[in-house]
């Protein structure tokens, strides 16, 4: 895609957040060229909170930005889908502190920006492309990013059972994401829910917005939306966090077991060493692309 982008005319929703709770409604409207993604606290009088790596506060069980000591939590499933949909700008009116969690999945934003429509500006877009390999490691966790002239995502997971071990690779468009990964819900498993609730977590977890899992198999009546829907889930998440860089990512993130935690932990050594990227339009990178071939 060439130009920057918004949605055309805003749209809303309302439900609970999965952590707090608490009502929570969220608007959805245009926004100019060049302005990124913003959340606006209208319960505080309309404080701005950028969507930006820079925001990172809380990355335990979710990704939260914090903006003058202002929160905005459970970001990274809204985030996701913008970033996949190709939404550049857009203003996000939120009326508490976590997004609400819906179905648990990104297929609700999804059909949020199919009824807003997509309008493009002339204002050309401008792509991160990624130099060379980096990677972040802990624990046996990894995640790490390659060079690529198209947004590659590899994603492996490995949970104890039924889940067990799962991977997928693919190319993200917004047909892809919105195919094979928008559906896949957050999910968890019920020997951990007590403790969870202990700590103020998942206090408007349900069947209705996440999957469960208990000794017997999947707590759900409906089951899964797809076998490896866990692993989706991950590389939907992984999607949200790294639309915090800012930019459309040109390049191929191969995650393995890795959390929201070593997402931005990525995102940051990035962002720190401007070696690592380069920005390029479209244009550019087609223009480099046509005489690499000719070559």
């Amino acid at each position: 895609m060439r130009f920057e982008t918004t949605v055309r005319r805003p749209v809303e929703a309302q439900g609970v957040g999965l952590h707090s709770g608490v009502a929570v409604r969220i608007r959805v409207t245009p926004a100019p060229a060049g302005s990124g993604i913003v959340f606006l606290r209208t319960d505080l009088e309309n404080f701005a909170v950028p969507a930006s790596w820079r925001n990172v506060a809380r990355v335990s069980y979710a990704t939260s930005l914090m903006h003058h000591g202002v929160l905005i939590s459970t970001t990274e499933h809204l985030l996701s889908v913008f970033y996949a949909m190709g939404i550049d700008n857009a203003r996000v009116e939120i009326d508490n502190l976590e997004v609400p969690i819906l179905d648990g999945s990104g297929l609700p934003f999804v059909r949020l920006i199919e009824e807003a429509g997509i309008q493009q500006f002339r204002r050309r877009r401008r792509y991160l492309h990624i130099r060379r390999p980096i990677s972040v490691e802990d624990k046996g966790k990894r995640i790490s990013i390659l060079p690529a002239d198209s947004f590659r995502l590899t994603c492996d997971t490995d949970y104890p059972a039924p889940v067990g071990r799962q991977s997928i690779e693919m190319e993200v468009t917004p047909q892809t994401f919105a195919s094979g990964l928008a559906f896949a819900r957050t999910f968890g498993w019920e020997a951990d829910l007590a403790q969870m609730r202990d700590m103020g977590l998942i206090r408007g977890a349900s069947l209705e917005n996440a999957v469960c899992f208990a000794d017997g198999g999947v707590m759900n009546p409906e089951g899964m939306r797809a076998p490896d829907e866990c692993c989706r889930h991950k590389a939907l998440d992984l999607i949200g966090d790294l639309a915090l860089l800012g930019k459309p990512l040109l390049g191929h993130v191969i995650a393995e077991r890795a959390g929201h935690a070593m997402h931005a932990a990525l995102v940051a050594r990035i962002m720190s060493d401007p070696t690592v990227y380069e920005v390029l339009t479209f244009d550019q990178l087609a223009s480099r692309v046509t005489h690499a071939l000719v070559r």
